[in-house]
Order: structure tokens, then C-alpha cells, then sequence
């Protein structure tokens, strides 16, 4: 068999430059701990970590050389000076819900004839098509229409309109799969000729940045004498959860973004935001990075997976409390309605690989079913990419037509791989690591074969071990109130910017007991330790089955604070404790 057993996972030991740890040492104020992390993510110099450090909207390139940035805002100008019907075109996930409001929002504001559209995930499928300008565009009359999120393949739908005389401005951030669109302007720091630097940016971000273009161009022609200059700042607690919600590296522009945009939710005066965090069970003033992850972005992701997105936008764009409030009840709803279809999809699939187990042979999972909720299977697929560690594709079949998720790991390029694939797809878009795809029934079969051969050449053995990366082993002695505020000031993490990852070596469990069903609570002690510090440690989704092992050769594991009834302790997150080392 090619492929090693998916349960085994390698773990690497960064090594930093010892005297470039020492260097920064001479020049900051930090623990060599710290320093080494730092080293280790790529910032050498005082002035690198200091902005790393301390994100500020100050520190924003600015947009102006994106490609077309220019040509999109003399045309939005037009027609707003000319008053014409604008159309914004979103996308049904949180990154396109959040771009479509802040858009829409602006152009309220400007006093523009705006409106917004967001299609159906289920009914409509994804980005701009023909038969949106048909009986959409064209019958409201629309003269201007600008994408968010969506649109970089869109080239019939952009034919159709610029034969009616509708101008398309699109913005997105996705990958081009073929010659671009014929729009008026292409606003994306992805397609191959645009030099501008910002190809990490979420498709709310791309958003934004057209919005600081444009309020400088109207700025610069004294639009803003008669109104105030409206803060964008007030916009950043959508970009926030646009980016983080869409996975994009927190690194630059977007570590920015989701640092500001986290305090200005913690001061929210938008009624859907305060009602959204009410209904997740959450207070405004302690939210943290991580809620608007796990907790605040499902529920407004609910919308386009089992509802319409509308309801997401309508949520964020509301001025009146109690409809805010009605708006979280319907998301909240929705949210546990995923997850009860998600759990059970995922226990189908699991089963059935159980059953036969040959089939981890492979190098990538396909399954296809007709009862299958398409809403989901983007969040099923990566849970099985999380188990299994292989490129995940999941088809939902409708008579004789299938669309699909697909998530990928590290060491497989998905984008390149359904690229590779595409005389068996109707049609594909995405990223590396996530996709979408329609695909005729027939097609199924050998697109499954030609996926299987593509994996197989484009990885090899290792990118089928799950590889976790150790940022610094650390002895039980050095562990403080001053380490954890230090990595605290790292936050938030996320794709570019994980939480750093510890090991440490010969942990005695003094003990233990488990809570939740499945997680496993510890008071720890390393045999080592000069100082004999316990700590407690949390493992969760731990192995229950007993024996309970009373020690390990080694734990690998984060740092944080455990915060209670206002009082914060020390506490270990335990990540694994059954890894070998490279």
C-alpha cells in the first residue's frame, strides 16, 4: 500500500536561528521563549514584531494599485452622479453576506438606488448568471452591477449583460479557472496580472478596499462638503468575521482587520451583531476571536446552508432591535438544524468506511448520495479531512446532475487538482484547500478514477500524515503568567498565524476525570521539573476508553488562560499525546 495508516501523525520541532534569537533579545523587551516563536514566524527586525504586535488601521497599504481599482471607482462615481439603479451581487457564505453589507450599507449612505442580491445555495448555486440579468437585473432596471465574494468565472453572465448596456464590476477574491470575464472592471488581487501584493484578502476585504478608493474619489472631488465623511471603521467588525470565517492567512492586512474588527464587536452598536452574539450565549465586552469563529459565523453561515442567505443580510443591515432579535432566533434555529444533519452525514460516512476499510487505500475519499443536504457538506467534508487526512470530495445528486464540496490537506493543491480534472466537471471554482463543483451523473465515475490518479501524482507518502508543528519544547518550570500574556498578545490566530504549539516530555496525571461526556480534565506534573508546578489540563475529544494512562512520554499542547466568574488561571490545552517525532 502507497499510503501510510491515516492514524499515525510526524510531528516537527522548529529550530530557530540561536543568534538571531539572541540579537532580538538585546533589542526587546520578551522571554527567550517568546523570542523564539517570534524568530520562528519570520519577524527578525524590532520594527516587524512592533507591527505585528500592535495591529492599527494606520498600518493598511494603501489599495490604489490593485488592478482596475481605478476604472471601478470613476464608474461607480457615473452613477452616482448620475443616479442610476446599482445592484450589488453577493455570495451565500459569511465573507459574501458581510462584503454585500458593507457595500450596501455605503451606497445607502451616499444615497444611491441600491440593492443587493444573493442567490439561493440550493436553487440558484453559486456566483452571477445569465439568468440573473435576465429576470433580475434587467427588469429592475439596473444599470450597474457589482459582485462581492463571487464572479471571476461568471463569463456568459457578464456577456449577457454588457449586450443589455449593464456594466459589471467585479470584485472577488477567488482563483480565475480560465481567460477573464468581459467586465468593465476586475477588482481581484488573485488574477495573475494584478501586482498589487494582496492576494491573501477575503472577499470582504477586497470590499473594503474598494470602498477606500472610492470615499478618496469622492473625497478628492468634494463630495463629502454637503454629509460627513462616513468612518469605515464602523464597517470592520463585518470585515473581521468575513475574513475569519473564510480561513484566509491572518497575516498583513487581514491580522489587522480581525484585531480592530474584534474591539469594534466588543463595542457594537449594530442591533444584528448584539443580538447574534446574544443568541450564541455570549457577551459582547469579553467576545474573543475565537467566538467569532466557532460560534458567531456558523450561525450566520446557517442562513445560506439551510435557509437564504437574505436572512443573514437582513440581520446585519437592520436599524430595529426586536427584529434583530427575531432575525438570531430564525439563525439560531437553523445552526442546530445543521449540525443535527452534519452529525448524521458524517456517522453515514464513517460507518460505511468502517465497513470497508479498503477504501483508506486511496489517496482521496469521493462519496455521492441523493440524500445528501447540500448545504453542509463543505463543513462534513472537512470533519473527514480532520479524521482521515485525504482530500475530501462530497456530491450531492439530483436526477441526472451532482454538485459537490471538496476540502483538501496541506500537501494536495485541490484548485490544481479539479484543474486538472475539468473535462469531467461542468464547472469548479474555489481555493487550494476548499472548493465547489458541478458535475453531470455519468461523470461521477470517471471524474472519482482521474481524481484518484491526479492525488496520487501530486502528493506523496508524508502529505498523508498529519503533521503537527512544535513551536518550542517546554519544560513545566517556565511556565508563567508573564509566557501566557505574551502569547496572548499573538492573537488572533488562525491559517498563518496558528496558536503555538508546545511539547513536553515525561507528564505525570496526578488526576483525572472526565467531564462533557468525552473530554478529559487533568491536574498534570512533570517528573522532571525542578519546581514540582501542577497545572491543570483539559484534553478534549480525548480517548474515554479505559485504561486511563496515569502518565505520558510526552503531551504536545497550547497555552491559555482559563477565564471563570472574572478570575483567570493557567490551564494547558492538550492537542495530542500519541505523536512520533522527525
Amino acid at each position: 500500500m502507497r499510503y501510510v495508516p491515516f492514524m499515525k501523525k510526524r510531528c516537527e520541532i522548529l529550530q530557530p536561528n540561536t543568534d538571531t534569537v539572541e540579537q532580538l533579545l538585546k533589542v526587546i523587551k520578551c522571554s527567550p521563549i517568546f523570542a523564539s516563536i517570534l524568530v520562528n514566524r519570520g519577524m527578525a527586525s524590532p520594527e516587524d514584531i512592533s507591527d505585528f504586535l500592535n495591529p492599527s488601521l494606520n498600518l493598511l497599504r494603501p489599495p490604489f494599485c490593485i488592478k482596475d481599482i481605478n476604472i471601478a471607482v470613476q464608474r461607480i462615481y457615473k452613477a452616482i452622479k448620475d443616479n442610476e439603479k446599482l445592484l450589488i451581487f453577493g455570495d451565500y457564505d459569511v465573507d459574501g453576506v458581510t462584503a454585500t453589507t458593507i457595500l450596501y450599507q455605503f451606497f445607502c449612505y451616499v444615497g444611491i438606488d441600491v440593492s443587493y442580491y444573493v442567490p439561493h445555495r440550493l436553487t440558484e448555486g453559486y456566483d452571477l448568471q445569465v439568468t440573473h440579468i435576465r429576470e433580475h437585473a434587467l427588469t429592475n432596471r439596473i444599470k450597474l452591477i457589482i459582485t462581492v465574494d463571487c464572479g471571476s468565472n461568471s463569463h456568459e453572465a457578464v456577456q449577457a449583460a454588457n449586450k443589455v448596456g449593464i456594466d459589471v464590476i467585479i470584485t472577488d477574491h477567488h482563483k480565475i479557472s480560465r481567460p477573464s470575464p468581459p467586465a468593465l472592471a476586475i477588482i481581484n488581487p488573485n488574477q495573475p496580472d494584478c501586482p498589487a501584493g494582496f492576494e491573501h484578502l477575503a472577499g470582504v476585504g477586497v470590499a473594503l478596499y474598494l470602498l477606500v478608493s472610492l470615499r478618496k474619489h469622492l473625497r478628492d472631488r468634494h463630495f463629502w462638503h454637503n454629509r460627513p465623511e462616513p468612518n469605515l471603521k464602523e464597517f470592520i467588525d463585518l470585515v473581521a468575521l468575513g475574513t475569519m470565517a473564510d480561513l484566509v492567512p491572518l497575516t498583513f492586512e487581514n491580522r489587522i482587520f480581525c484585531a480592530i474588527g474584534k474591539e469594534v464587536i466588543q463595542d457594537s452598536k449594530r442591533p444584528g451583531i448584539q443580538a447574534l452574539v446574544e443568541a450564541s450565549g455570549l457577551k459582547l465586552k469579553v467576545i474573543t476571536a475565537e467566538d467569532l469563529v466557532f460560534r458567531l459565523a456558523p450561525r450566520l453561515n446557517a442562513a445560506g446552508r439551510m435557509g437564504h442567505a437574505k436572512e443573514a443580510v437582513e440581520l446585519l443591515t437592520t436599524i430595529h432591535p426586536d427584529t434583530a432579535k427575531q432575525k438570531a432566533g430564525i439563525l439560531n434555529q437553523m445552526n442546530v438544524n445543521r449540525q443535527h444533519i452534519e452529525i448524521k452525514i458524517i456517522d453515514e460516512i464513517c460507518q460505511h468506511i468502517n465497513n470497508n476499510p479498503h477504501v483508506l487505500q486511496k489517496g482521496a475519499l469521493v462519496f455521492t448520495s441523493s440524500k445528501w443536504h447540500l448545504g453542509v457538506l463543505g463543513i462534513v467534508a472537512s470533519r473527514l479531512v480532520e479524521r482521515y487526512h485525504r482530500p475530501v470530495v462530497l456530491i450531492s445528486t439530483k436526477g441526472k446532475e451532482g454538485k459537490g464540496s471538496a476540502r483538501s490537506i496541506p500537501g494536495f493543491n485541490l484548485y490544481k487538482g479539479l484543474q486538472a480534472c475539468s473535462k469531467d466537471l461542468e464547472s469548479f471554482g474555489g481555493h487550494p484547500a476548499a472548493a465547489g463543483l458541478k458535475i453531470k451523473y455519468e461523470k461521477i465515475k470517471p471524474f472519482e478514477q482521474h481524481f484518484e490518479k491526479i492525488v496520487q501524482k501530486m502528493t506523496g507518502p508524508n502529505d498523508f500524515l498529519p503533521i503537527i508543528t512544535i513551536d518550542y519544547v517546554l519544560d513545566f518550570d517556565h511556565i508563567s503568567d508573564s509566557l501566557i500574556d505574551e502569547l496572548e498578545s499573538l492573537k488572533p490566530h488562525g491559517p498563518g498565524n496558528p496558536a503555538p504549539i508546545f511539547m513536553a516530555k515525561n507528564v505525570d496525571v496526578l488526576s483525572s476525570k472526565i467531564v462533557g461526556g468525552n473530554h478529559r480534565q487533568m491536574q498534570l506534573r512533570q517528573t522532571s521539573g525542578r519546581t514540582g508546578k501542577t497545572f491543570r489540563a483539559i484534553h478534549f475529544n480525548a480517548k474515554t476508553d479505559p485504561p486511563l494512562k496515569n502518565s505520558f512520554e510526552q503531551i504536545i499542547f497550547r497555552l491559555d488562560w482559563n477565564r471563570w466568574n472574572g478570575k483567570k488561571t493557567k490551564q494547558i490545552m492538550i492537542e495530542d499525546t500519541e505523536t512520533f517525532t522527525i
